[in-house]
């Protein structure tokens, strides 16, 4: 599980996720009445940035699953659960539960909203990564409408391991390179048989239900169809990538290249299969996001990309991994930014004005600048620092040095993120 090697094409996928759903954030704040002729399909296909949030689940599914599948397919012993579990939290709490906090406090400071059970509930669930379970909660707090999606990818966390125990201690023959990849087809499809039991005998209620009624009445409109069993069958594909590409010859080839660009293709297709439909484009079982086609069509660029011969070095350039680097801040605090600038300044994007474009573009340039500038800041300050701890903690229980870890490191090729 280590880091001294980047896979090509996936600082590319992170950032390309990451801007999608900053576009998605800042085409919701533009009145769509409004909308110069010729730029109707433009801004509709905007609103579908939000189908970013399954790359995120792909590509994390894809990197998180590699280090598994080469100890396994090496017959090696599985790797240290506590080690993957520090470096997850290490990752994610710190600026998750600071985010969270800031985005509790504007809620009854700024926001309106009373200080009440309710709320407090809320964040405790969000805290506690328990919010993805019940509509209540679905949305920890209020003003950072993004951070509904931290808990479910910590349920994928959790799972994913669950899934290779399985593989680790079954009877040899079934830990093959291709029967252990068949198995975990399997899991997948164990989970959306999961995902159709939630979405049948478990109905949210009509009462209050829909995006007038607010973030509540937001998540029973998703709910059931968003719950984190579904949403485990997108990251459980992009883990199948990762079985797939660490099986693959590594030698580069420029088939790989057609492959990576046929599949990028693929899903940027899937984004105007959208239109006409909800938002949130809900396909096959009523999993969002244009499921299985976008998943699949991701998966297959990640487990290509690495071994392109020419489309990482045109993807993953300077500016892509310094966008992929701090996509993590960028993705929690970037509704905190646009909500407080609606609410503090109502006359932003252009509301009220007779030239809403313009209006529209400017603040949002105004607004990606102090949105970037506060995710480089969350990552060098506060996320970077936490993780680097945690793998000198990681080095002490190991009885390791960073020097000597690094030597070794170099000794062998690295197997993951």
């Amino acid at each position: 599980m280590e880091n001294e090697k980047r896979l090509g094409g996936a600082d590319f996928m992170r950032a390309v996720a990451c801007l999608m759903v900053l576009v998605h954030h800042l085409a919701l704040r533009m009145n769509f009445d409004k909308i110069p002729p010729g730029l109707d399909l433009t801004f509709i296909l905007a609103r579908f940035g939000n189908h970013g949030v399954s790359v995120f689940f792909v590509l994390s599914g894809f990197l998180l699953s590699r280090p598994f599948w080469l100890a396994l397919d090496r017959a090696q012993p599985l790797p240290s659960l506590k080690i993957y579990t520090m470096r997850r939290a290490a990752r994610i709490l710190p600026g998750f539960w600071f985010a969270l906090t800031v985005g509790f406090v504007l809620s009854f400071t700024v926001y309106g909203f009373p200080l009440d059970g309710e709320l407090i509930g809320r964040y405790i669930a969000g805290f506690f990564l328990m919010s993805q379970w019940h509509w209540r909660t679905f949305f920890p707090v209020q003003g950072d409408g993004p951070l509904w999606s931290i808990p479910f990818e910590t349920t994928c966390y959790v799972l994913l391991p669950i899934g290779f125990l399985l593989l680790f201690y079954a009877k040899p023959r079934l830990r093959s390179a291709l029967v252990s990849r068949l198995f975990w087809i399997g899991i997948i499809a164990a989970s959306l048989i999961g995902h159709w039991l939630v979405v049948t005998y478990l109905p949210t209620d009509s009462v209050g239900k829909g995006w007038q009624y607010g973030f509540e009445g937001g998540a029973k409109e998703w709910m059931p169809r968003y719950n984190p069993i579904g949403f485990f069958a997108i990251f459980a594909i992009g883990a199948l990538a990762g079985g797939i590409q660490t099986i693959l010859p590594a030698r580069h080839s420029a088939i790989y290249d057609i492959v990576g660009v046929l599949a990028i293709g693929m899903g940027a297709w899937q984004l105007p299969q959208s239109i006409g439909g909800a938002s949130e484009g809900y396909a096959w079982l009523g999993i969002p996001y244009q499921f299985p086609l976008l998943p699949l069509a991701v998966a297959i660029s990640l487990a290509t990309l690495p071994q392109s011969r020419l489309l990482p070095k045109l993807l993953d350039t300077g500016v892509v991994r310094y966008i992929a680097t701090v996509s993590f801040g960028v993705y929690i605090w970037q509704d905190i930014v646009l909500t407080l600038m609606t609410t503090l300044f109502p006359w932003t994007f252009g509301t009220g004005s007779d030239d809403v474009l313009s209006g529209w573009i400017t603040l949002s340039l105004v607004a990606i600048v102090i949105i970037f500038a506060i995710g480089t800041a969350s990552y060098f300050l506060l996320e970077r620092p936490v993780i680097r701890w945690a793998r000198t903690r990681e080095q002490t229980a190991r009885g390791t040095t960073p020097m000597s870890e690094k030597k070794a490191a170099q000794r062998k090729p690295s197997g993951g993120r």
